[in-house]
């Protein structure tokens, strides 16, 4: 037993060493392609265990799914695939935006097979978000990722399918009176400050892509209103939701929320027209929220809390990736000083020490709804490479690469 434990012991410090002797580029790498490795492809029978590449020769059957959770319709793997597109960009590697677009053609070479079935009356077959376009999280953060691949793979499915969002997006989606973007589940017109991201982005980029204005206008109203309804400027922190029906904020300044917001105003800034007479404002807001969030940085570690003010809640990847891509996109781009870059960097760090010899990350909290109880966000499970950290550590990792020329050389001479 003793040899046991200590062969154990050994094991884990060669992983750990291992682990914080990889670079950047070796990290996102292995994070990147762990995914790819664990992507299937294929369908399953849910009942019967039986797996197909294609759906063509099936059975209709709502027991037939995505085999892999990479392949589902949801918001996190929106975010993973535009992490894997930013990826292969700054790498000058084709085999992660090669990902990205089998991913999407997988989907919709397929889609058939789901849209009889739901037409028929199926609602829970998969990917029925696509066909009903019930919530932002069932379209926003899909269809920016999906508007990436389609400025290589121009295929009118995938067109018509963007349009749609667009229109729902704009005209259908729950707002508040002054068209706030709101949800009506679990309460009846709440914010979310996840919302900002399952919208912006995509909007962002249809702007760039038509040219048309209200895109852009569309996005910067809801910058602005969410800086209204929940920003707190007691903390420089924002709240999780804003509840209409009391005129009151959520009881909690979660970690992740914040870094919805974060991204989803780099995102945002990324397509606006260089000359938008609203760039200096959204800069300042961006900045405003980067200096906030910064106070409550872990010294020790460079990781941000679950509760981003509370530091008796557990260190949280998923909320650090999403800061350090937030501030070092702002730094790559010169929109903030570029001395703000060791804030990026400490994050960084931090997350290299939370990613496995394999290229999984830990500590990533689960998919969290709101409450009233700030203990329900206390108390949300922490998993190794849970699917909602994956793509901003993607995200996070393309622009710190940007950054080489950028970093501190020798931090502890900065302090």
């Amino acid at each position: 037993m003793k040899l046991l434990t200590a062969l154990t012991a050994v094991a884990l410090t060669t992983a750990a060493v291992a682990q914080t002797k990889m670079t950047t580029e070796e990290a996102v790498r292995k994070v990147a392609d762990h995914v790819i490795e664990t992507t299937s492809f294929q369908f399953v029978n849910t009942k019967t265990g039986e797996k197909f590449a294609s759906t063509k020769s099936v059975t209709p059957s709502p027991d037939v799914k995505a085999d892999s959770k990479f392949n589902k319709w949801m918001y996190v793997n929106g975010v993973l695939n535009i992490g894997m597109v930013q990826l292969s960009s700054v790498l000058n590697d084709a085999k992660y935006t090669d990902y990205s677009r089998k991913n999407y053609a997988f989907i919709f070479d397929n889609l058939d097979f789901y849209k009889k079935q739901f037409d028929a009356g199926t609602t829970n077959t998969e990917w029925s978000a696509v066909f009903k376009l019930g919530s932002l999280d069932a379209c926003g953060a899909m269809s920016a990722a999906l508007l990436d691949v389609y400025a290589v793979d121009k295929r009118k499915d995938y067109m018509d399918y963007l349009q749609r969002v667009s229109d729902y997006i704009i005209n259908k989606q729950v707002k508040f009176p002054d068209g706030t973007l709101a949800r009506n589940s679990p309460r009846k017109m709440t914010l979310w400050a996840d919302d900002l991201f399952m919208s912006v982005p995509y909007i962002a980029r249809m702007g760039k892509l038509t040219g048309d204005s209200k895109y852009f206008d569309f996005a910067i109203k809801q910058v602005e209103s969410f800086n209204r309804y929940i920003y707190d400027s007691t903390t420089g922190l924002y709240f999780h939701c804003f509840y209409n029906d009391e005129n009151t904020n959520g009881v909690a300044r979660w970690g992740r929320c914040n870094g919805w917001l974060a991204m989803a105003q780099a995102e945002l800034l990324t397509y606006l027209p260089a000359n938008h007479p609203k760039r200096a404002e959204l800069i300042r807001l961006l900045q405003r929220q980067i200096i906030g969030f910064t106070r409550y940085q872990d010294g020790a570690t460079g990781l941000w809390h679950q509760v981003l003010d509370k530091q008796d809640s557990y260190l949280e990847t998923s909320v650090t990736s999403m800061f350090v891509y937030a501030v070092a996109k702002a730094v790559n781009n010169g929109w903030i000083n570029p001395r703000y870059i060791s804030i990026a960097q400490n994050g960084w760090e931090g997350l290299l020490n939370k990613t496995t010899a394999n290229g999984e990350i830990q500590d990533i909290c689960i998919g969290t709804s709101i409450e009233e109880d700030v203990r329900y966000y206390y108390t949300r499970p922490k998993e190794l490479n849970d699917t909602h950290g994956i793509g901003a550590y993607l995200m996070a990792g393309a622009e710190m690469l940007k950054a080489k020329d950028k970093l501190v050389k020798d931090i502890e001479k900065r302090r």
